[in-house]
């Protein structure tokens, strides 16, 4: 990894430091439990434009805001039904974003000047910790999109975050090394703002879970209303060219379960032992594979009802190129 001078070990002074960069309306990139994320004041235009400008990311995508517990829920959402209450209480902090129809303190340049808004409390003590002194700094939300060039693959450690957007980056402008991503893929997004709760991203928390804990059955998406982070058909793409479920030849990059063969004349990327694991080291091996110069990433992906169905989602977008 090449030495940055936006980058930085999360002592606690280097977190008390990335707060006030944060309340002093710069961006600062931390990691959470599913991507690294690329945050500044929620309530500051000036800031959240630097996180459009460094990601090169359309203006009217919205972004999610991350707050430090359930607490701030009602500063940021209103008319919040039951269900979506008991899904907060199971899931946060975690891997879940909750869409919901917002406050007037969520602003049209966090929502893509829509009626909901997204809300995250993500499950990492870095994370945590940084929105917590941000909190006491007079903060009430970091915005946070993933830390990468937009439509490319989301950065799972602070070393794909310099690659991503270390040029990108402004003196004050800081990343956060909190090691890597243990989920490795982005939330669950739900979106709360009906009867029913509906699945807009699928994420680690999976359709059984969220019936398990709300005992409440999930509604069909129909034409879809809302923009919602990672939505767009193409997404999550390496420079390679992502093939799904196709036998691998000479001169092809490899991704399976270490239960699959590798064929001759393949090199084999990745080797995950169970599904947790290829989930966490998905965007990391389409990395490996550019670095290494392979044109083409074969990925065998195992079906199920559970994280498949959302390692599906990313790597189907993924497929289509950037």
């Amino acid at each position: 990894m090449t030495t940055s001078p936006f980058l930085s070990l999360c002592t606690a002074d280097a977190i008390q430091h990335a707060a006030e960069q944060l309340k002093a309306g710069h961006v600062v990139a931390f990691p959470t439990e599913t991507v690294y994320g690329l945050g500044a004041d929620a309530m500051s235009e000036s800031a959240v434009k630097r996180i459009y400008e460094v990601k090169g990311r359309p203006t009217n995508h919205p972004l999610i805001v991350h707050v430090s517990s359930i607490n701030a829920l009602d500063s940021w959402a209103q008319d919040v039904p039951e269900y979506a209450i008991e899904l907060a209480r199971s899931f946060w902090p975690g891997p879940m974003t909750l869409i919901l129809k917002r406050t007037d303190l969520a602003m049209d340049f966090i929502t893509g000047s829509q009626d909901s808004v997204g809300i995250r409390v993500p499950n990492h003590p870095i994370a945590l910790e940084l929105l917590k002194q941000f909190e006491l700094l007079g903060g009430q939300g970091v915005a946070a999109p993933s830390a990468n060039r937009f439509g490319h693959v989301s950065p799972t450690s602070a070393g794909a975050v310099v690659q991503e957007i270390g040029d990108y980056l402004d003196k004050g402008e800081l990343i956060l090394d909190g090691g890597a991503s243990n989920v490795g893929i982005e939330s669950t997004i739900i979106d709360c703002r009906n009867t029913l709760p509906i699945i807009l991203q699928p994420g680690v928390i999976t359709d059984e879970m969220i019936y398990s804990a709300i005992d409440i059955d999930l509604g069909v998406t129909g034409v879809l209303d809302v923009r919602v982070s990672g939505a767009l058909e193409k997404h999550y793409a390496p420079m390679a060219k992502v093939i799904l479920n196709q036998t691998p030849t000479q001169g092809q990059a490899f991704m399976a379960l270490s239960s699959s063969k590798t064929p001759e004349g393949v090199h084999r990327i990745s080797s995950p032992s169970d599904i947790i694991e290829f989930a966490r080291n998905l965007y990391a091996a389409m990395r490996m594979t550019d670095e290494l110069g392979f044109t083409e990433l074969v990925v065998h992906l195992p079906e199920g009802p559970g994280i498949e169905a959302a390692l599906f989602d990313r790597l189907s977008k993924a497929s289509k190129g950037r």
